[in-house]
C-alpha cells in the first residue's frame, strides 16, 4: 500500500515539506526544504503522531538543503522515542551542507546513514 500525504510548512522565505510513503514494512518520509527551528516544533509533533505505530522509519534526506540545531534536535528526539518504542530509524542521501553539521557535531555516531535509500531500505532487511 502506498500512501502519499504531503504536509508543509510555510516558513519565512523557505519551507519543510515532508510525504509519507510505506515501502514494504517501511515508512519512508523525505523531506524536502530546510530543517530549522522555525518549523523544527510543528515537524517533530508531525512525526511524534504518523511514527508512533511504526517500528522500521526511513528518513529521505535528498532534498533537506539545510538543518541547524533545533532541526538536528528534532531528529534525536523522534530517534529516541522509535527506539523507546522497538523501532529503528535509519537516515538516507545525506546532502553536502547538512552533512557538514552532522559532522561539525558528530550527531552522525547515533543515526545509521545511507548513501542511498536503496542502501537504506536493504538495511532493515539484515
Amino acid at each position: 500500500m502506498e500512501e502519499n500525504n504531503p504536509k508543509e510548512r510555510s516558513v519565512g522565505s523557505g519551507k519543510m515539506e515532508y510525504n509519507f510513503e510505506m515501502v514494504g514494512d517501511v515508512l519512508k518520509v523525505s523531506l524536502d526544504g530546510r530543517l530549522v527551528a522555525a518549523c523544527a516544533e510543528e515537524f517533530k509533533d508531525t512525526m511524534f503522531e504518523r511514527l508512533k505505530d511504526q517500528k522500521a522509519v526511513l528518513f529521505d534526506l535528498t532534498g533537506m538543503v539545510h538543518i541547524d540545531s533545533s532541526g538536528l534536535g528534532a531528529l534525536v528526539t523522534i530517534l529516541q522515542r522509535v527506539n523507546t518504542n522497538g523501532g529503528v530509524i535509519k537516515l538516507a542521501c545525506l546532502q553536502a551542507r547538512p552533512r557538514i553539521v552532522f559532522d561539525i557535531t558528530k550527531i552522525y555516531r547515533v543515526f545509521d546513514i545511507y548513501d542511498t535509500v536503496e542502501e537504506a531500505l536493504a538495511a532493515f532487511k539484515k
